[in-house]
């Protein structure tokens, strides 16, 4: 709401803090004469004021300092203490203008000598004083906005990185990501995709439980570690129980967990090895025909710490065949108005009418039909996280179908 605009509504509020009989007076007489309307409450002391700004915030506060409680600047720094949302006008007497400027300097947006304020000259300094102040707050707002945007895009350079790929060619990969609806903070989904010089692909999906920049913390960390432990030649049930302790150790509360998806794509054999943490399942997709693939897995990391084991399952790929990994919030969205869920069968016949033949508009309209779906409750509400790998044409000495 603008300073006009709370000027001009029914009631605007100031509060005095004045412990003088005859000054009250004074401002009462100048509230009559300069700003008719304006409604006038008064505390004697800080602790009075206190009292009352608990009960409700006016649009200003004229601060005499020299209180019973309080004397000089320490009144304003204690008002400030308590609260920082509404605009301060002090009150000085003749001998003390530089008290009056050096309680501007402090933080106060305005200061009035007693005995040489005219009404007018009242009414504008209220009205001046709300308006700086409020434009003091946007600036402020707007710098935490500017700081938490930054944040967010260093958060979601870890969670998101570009797939480090050596040697030649041999997997198309298209990643893409979806905040949900009720965050600006970021979610803990997270993926990667490492190429090594032999050919074999290695890919990651997961999912932190929980929002906001802890949980994508945790997630940028897990997704580090796995790029390590796979340039270290660390695989299978080791790399998910190295991954586990890193959880661990990040974590700020038991509950948190992290499901995730791991394979090891092997071009010349058209084999995949996945391993499943607790992540659902994923979709392969030939030609026109899609399939849902939940291999057996274990238990999300950090659900039973260092008791899980988590068995390795392989699987053909077929060639020109392509497998979408997904985080839970592709499929956890509403379908219609309704309470009732799209869930995975829902998500499955979904991808099996989408029209689209190349991999990125096919995973662009999967999205797009699953926000649809959910735009009468507000759209999806989870983060999506979606990963679709296909082999390269040529990578297997023949087209793709």
């Amino acid at each position: 709401m603008s300073s006009d605009a709370i000027w001009n509504r029914r009631e605007p509020s100031v509060l005095l803090v004045e412990d003088d009989d005859a000054d009250a007076l004074l401002v009462e007489e100048l509230v009559a004469d300069g700003a008719p309307g304006l409604r006038l409450t008064r505390a004697r002391s800080i602790a009075q004021a206190l009292r009352q700004l608990a009960a409700e915030l006016p649009d200003c506060v004229l601060l005499d300092l020299n209180l019973p409680d309080a004397h000089g600047l320490e009144a304003l720094a204690r008002l400030h203490d308590y609260t920082d949302q509404v605009a301060v006008v002090v009150l000085t007497g003749l001998d003390q203008e530089q008290t009056g400027l050096a309680a501007v300097a402090a933080g106060a947006q305005d200061y009035l000598v007693k005995g040489r304020v005219e009404p007018e000259l009242f009414g504008r300094a209220m009205r001046y004083a709300v308006q700086r102040k409020q434009a003091a707050r946007a600036a402020a707002e707007l710098r935490v906005g500017q700081v938490r945007a930054q944040e967010n895009a260093r958060l979601e350079r870890g969670l998101l990185p570009t797939p480090l790929l050596r040697g030649e060619r041999v997997i198309d990969i298209v990643s893409r990501y979806r905040p949900g609806r009720v965050k600006a903070l970021l979610g803990g989904d997270f993926y990667d995709v490492v190429q090594g010089v032999d050919g074999t692909v290695h890919a990651l999906i997961g999912d932190v439980s929980g929002h906001g920049p802890d949980e994508a913390a945790i997630g940028v960390a897990l997704r580090l570690a796995w790029r390590t432990l796979v340039l270290s030649e660390i695989t299978g049930t080791r790399q998910l129980r190295l991954l586990e302790e890193v959880l661990l150790a990040e974590r700020t509360g038991r509950r948190t967990f992290a499901t995730v998806t791991s394979l090891i794509m092997q071009p010349s054999q058209r084999l995949v090895r996945v391993m499943r943490a607790g992540h659902p399942g994923m979709l392969m997709r030939e030609g026109g025909i899609v399939e849902w693939v939940e291999v057996p897995g274990g238990p999300a990391l950090g659900f039973v710490p260092g008791q899980a084991d988590w068995p390795v399952h392989e699987l053909t790929l077929p060639r020109g065949a392509g497998l979408l990994l997904f985080t839970d919030g592709l499929f956890e969205g509403h379908s219609g108005s309704g309470d009732e869920r799209l869930g995975e069968d829902g998500l499955l016949e979904l991808a099996r009418t989408v029209t689209a033949v190349e991999p990125e508009a096919f995973v662009d309209e999967m999205i797009e039909r699953a926000e649809t779906l959910a735009a009468d409750r507000g759209g999806l509400a989870d983060d999506v996280a979606v990963l679709y790998l296909r082999w390269h044409n040529g990578s297997l000495g023949e087209r793709p179908r």
